[in-house]
């Protein structure tokens, strides 16, 4: 793991404990075990503890993404216009199930609870 990533924080402080999850993020795409294991022994707390930060936050994740994210909204106006359907198709077509990543790792399909864009609905957005 890159020690850089908290040379912007104090050994033993406790308030770095979201901040420092969101650069191993950054840096990786996703927190790797070894990561979270340094992030416990540098801010002094247990694994278990910077696991239920880590899990508690939906933003956080603990697999490698795809190259390409689709995202998918599964807000009321896009469910009232068949997002599942949606869902089922990108599901099916990229053969891997919802908040997975496709074996070439080109792909992840995201269901995100709104994407902010209702007057355009269903809506799906793919980032790369």
């Amino acid at each position: 793991m890159h020690n850089d990533i908290f040379e912007n924080y104090t050994p033993n402080d406790k308030g770095s404990r979201i901040p420092s999850l969101q650069d191993v993020q950054s840096t990786y795409s996703y927190l790797p075990e070894l990561a979270l294991r340094n992030i416990a022994e540098f801010i002094g707390i247990t694994l278990r503890r910077v696991l239920g930060f880590a899990t508690f936050y939906n933003q956080f994740r603990f697999a490698p993404i795809g190259k390409n994210v689709i995202r998918i909204c599964r807000g009321k106006a896009c469910h009232v216009e068949n997002s599942s359907n949606l869902l089922f198709v990108l599901k099916t077509a990229s053969v891997t199930k919802p908040g997975g990543t496709t074996r070439d790792k080109n792909f992840t399909l995201e269901p995100v609870a709104c994407i902010e864009a209702c007057s355009i609905t269903p809506v799906i957005t793919i980032t790369h």
